[in-house]
């Protein structure tokens, strides 16, 4: 079982910017000493949902100042950057870190941010097949040009290409698909890719989704022993204590509020409603789903997501208290005291 943090540089209630972004990394460093076998990183814009922007900029970052752990995007939002600019990055990362970045790329949502970056909602809602297609390409062949409905260009070299790992196999970096949606389970297994999993599904839900994704990939001609192999990441929420009512409520504390001033200032780009959880109803659900209570809770916890679910790769929300030295000690007693019992 490979068990990883779920990084979103949360910005808590009276709280920086800097503030949070200094507890992501920290919390990716501490993640590295510890023993987890990864480190996923959130984006967002223009809310304290999540202050980084960028997640493949903070992925360089990390991939830096590691030598072991693996970094990767949960997720670069696709349709907010051209899938040429995003390949050329991810194979930079992939070539300079060793094969240790692993991009996984979304659709994101209907945001304002649609407007900021003008790539308009039809990004969001028909062209996201098409820009994944297009970085798919540029990350396993040696000349792309493409003349589709969004894109239209002239065949031109990829350089780096991302299959030219120094001392490594020739193959380019992972690439996973958050899917949350039965059109985004067939998009993904369609071209075979693995699924990241959101943090607000159950276990039902997560397993239904593989087996979709697993009939469909086969349709679609993937080999049984990769559809077997698949790689999906599920997300959740991890947070260690020696009772379980002590680790619930340490998240019951600081996730509301969070969720709370998080969510509200998401902004659509045409107006449209979107209605909000809320935001303690939401804390209470996490805690109920995920490993969330003492060390053999947690390890159980996270045996009964692998074996309902076929999942065994995890990307674990390590930063529920908003502070500091309370989410380092959670990742270490996460590396240190759970990975053992289900290693």
């Amino acid at each position: 079982m490979r068990v990883g943090t779920f990084v979103l540089a949360a910005q808590f209630p009276g709280q920086g910017q800097g503030e949070a972004l200094h507890r992501a990394v920290r919390s990716a460093e501490v993640a590295e000493e510890s023993g987890l076998d990864s480190v996923w990183l959130a984006e967002h814009h223009f809310v304290p949902y999540g202050v980084c922007p960028s997640a493949v900029t903070l992925a360089a970052l990390l991939l830096g100042r590691t030598e072991r752990i693996r970094v990767g995007t949960a997720v670069t939002v696709l349709p907010s950057v051209h899938p040429v600019a995003l390949g050329e990055q991810a194979a930079l990362l992939h070539l300079t870190s060793g094969g240790r970045f692993s991009l996984g790329v979304g659709r994101g949502g209907p945001w304002v941010d649609l407007e900021v970056f003008g790539s308009g909602l039809d990004a969001y809602e028909r062209d996201f097949p098409e820009s994944l297609d297009l970085l798919m390409r540029w990350l396993r062949e040696p000349s792309v040009g493409t003349r589709g409905d969004r894109f239209s260009f002239r065949e031109v070299p990829v350089v780096p290409r991302p299959d030219e790992l120094f001392g490594g196999p020739p193959k380019g970096p992972e690439v996973v698909v958050a899917c949350t949606s039965p059109s985004s389970v067939t998009l993904a297994a369609e071209r075979g890719l693995p699924m990241l999993l959101g943090m607000h599904c159950g276990d039902e839900e997560k397993a239904d989704m593989v087996a979709m994704w697993r009939r469909l990939a086969l349709a679609a001609g993937h080999a049984p022993e990769e559809v077997a192999e698949a790689g999906h990441v599920s997300a959740g929420v991890a947070q260690i204590a020696d009772r379980g009512p002590e680790a619930r409520e340490t998240l019951l504390k600081a996730m509301p509020g969070w969720l709370k001033q998080g969510l509200e200032a998401h902004v659509t780009v045409d107006g449209r409603h979107r209605s909000m959880r809320d935001p303690v109803a939401y804390t209470e659900l996490l805690c109920g789903l995920h490993p969330v209570g003492p060390p053999r809770f947690a390890a159980d916890r996270l045996a009964a997501t692998a074996e309902r679910t076929g999942i065994r790769r995890f990307a674990l929300l390590v930063e529920g208290s908003g502070d500091l030295a309370a989410t380092e000690e959670n990742v270490r007693r996460l590396g240190e005291e759970v990975l053992p019992l289900v290693s």
